[in-house]
């Protein structure tokens, strides 16, 4: 029997799953599938732990996620085509929802499937080899519980193990010798510890808005972000400020480019992510850094040196779970056999064209980088029988755009239409400024 090993169980790899299991349902014989996963429960970097650096097993920490976390885009562009958050909360809830709760939601969908059979917890992969002569790749895991360490024969392997868990760490001179805290955002578990302090935020991405958004939420004295790129152009509170790169540190002084400085309590790395793949060989591992386009996987998802091999949800990403609904549902049909992938020279010029177009979008406006992303998804959805309605969703991040740039601090109370259901989401009962507590039963209650 035809053997197929999934690396994760996250959303993108729970995804590769629910294809197959949607498949299973519809009747169609399907391979044997075995998820590995390293952490006790499903749900990737979703699955919250107060836990930094190594786990009790003396694993790295594969979270990076933090209490107090909302979402910082529209659950709609989240939503799963067959399966909807009034579904699954038996109720309309709020645009943005805190951690606890799309969580909830992830792993809705698998409770009520035979999926979780399927998942061995617990079960980090330590080494992955093909062999040409069979065929077939020999994977070694580690079962944590056991401390056991054995090997399977499979016949495909699909990597779903995210590439948001191992941190992108610059140096500045003089911080070997900074007086205060220094982290990097994928060890921030909680806004309150910095609290009437002085916080320096490195970098300009999502992330960095989002931990100096919480941390001006939870009382911090200022926040200052610091990032080569230009000011980002939102109206900030007036303990927030934007400066050019950080050039050095001076005990509790930061230097910046602008000749500049500020006495700082606490630095908060959000420099962004590595593709980190350990237990790979050279000829199956990404190298690349975090991009729209990865270079070396057709159609976003099949790596071209070894086609029996798949990364999903390896982009960066507007697109998120629907996403790798989409590409969960693609490499199912080509391990089904319902696709005849093209010659490896096919695959890289196309790989080329899509590289090319991601270049001419990175010189555009940001809509162009989402609408780029959209194209992707739309070009493996068109050979599918998933449905997603891909320029609903664009409309949607359209409109969240608008919304942060209009208030950056207020974007959160704005409600979206469901493209599942129709229906637009009510109002949250408290303003996201104001909601102090992220736990699920708080943001369900209808106080």
């Amino acid at each position: 029997m035809t053997r197929v090993a999934i690396i994760g169980a996250g959303a993108s790899g729970l995804a590769a799953c629910r294809a197959f299991q949607s498949a299973a349902s519809n009747g169609i014989e399907i391979p044997e599938i075995v998820c590995f996963e390293k952490q006790e429960d499903w749900g990737g970097l979703w699955n919250y732990t107060w836990r930094t650096g190594t786990d009790e097993y003396g694993e790295p920490v594969h979270c990076s996620m933090y209490r107090y976390l909302w979402s910082n885009g529209p659950k709609e562009v989240l939503e799963f085509a067959d399966y909807s958050f009034d579904e699954h909360f038996g109720k309309p809830i709020a645009s943005y929802p805190p951690r606890a709760v799309l969580w909830d939601y992830i792993k809705g969908r698998i409770e009520k499937t035979v999926v979780p059979d399927w998942i061995r917890f617990r079960t980090p992969i330590r080494d992955v080899k093909y062999s040409e002569d069979t065929g077939m790749f020999t994977v070694k895991v580690h079962d944590l519980v056991k401390d056991h360490i054995y090997s399977e024969e499979f016949d495909y392997v699909i990597n779903a193990s995210g590439h948001f868990s191992t941190p992108n760490v610059p140096n500045f001179e003089g911080l070997d010798t900074f007086n205060g805290r220094v982290l990097h955002a994928h060890d921030f578990r909680d806004a309150l510890e910095f609290k009437d302090q002085n916080v320096l935020i490195i970098g300009a991405s999502y992330s960095a808005e989002d931990i100096g958004s919480q941390c001006w939420k939870y009382g911090c004295k200022t926040v200052t972000v610091t990032y080569r790129t230009g000011v980002r152009g939102f109206t900030w509170p007036d303990n927030w400020e934007e400066k050019p790169l950080l050039e050095r540190v001076d005990g509790n002084v930061c230097h910046f480019k602008d000749g500049t400085s500020k006495e700082i309590d606490a630095i908060i790395m959000c420099t962004g992510y590595l593709h980190h793949y350990p237990y790979l060989p050279d000829d199956l591992r990404i190298k690349s850094p975090n991009l729209l386009w990865v270079p070396g996987l057709y159609k976003g998802v099949v790596w071209v040196n070894n086609p029996k091999f798949f990364y999903i949800g390896a982009q960066d990403q507007y697109f998120t779970f629907p996403m790798f609904d989409v590409q969960g549902w693609w490499v199912r049909d080509v391990i089904l056999g319902d696709k005849v992938l093209p010659s490896k020279s096919e695959m890289e010029a196309y790989c080329k064209k899509w590289s090319d177009m991601q270049d001419k979008a990175l010189e555009e406006p940001e809509s162009s980088w989402y609408r780029f992303q959209a194209e992707n998804v739309r070009d493996l959805m068109e050979e599918t029988d998933y449905e997603l309605n891909i320029d609903g969703i664009v409309e949607l991040i359209d409109q969240w755009e608008h919304h942060r740039h209009e208030d950056i601090m207020l974007y959160r109370n704005a409600t979206y239409k469901s493209m599942i259901t129709g229906k637009v989401s009510p109002q949250h009962h408290t303003p996201w400024k104001d909601a102090m507590d992220d736990s699920i039963e708080s943001y369900l209650a209808d106080k």
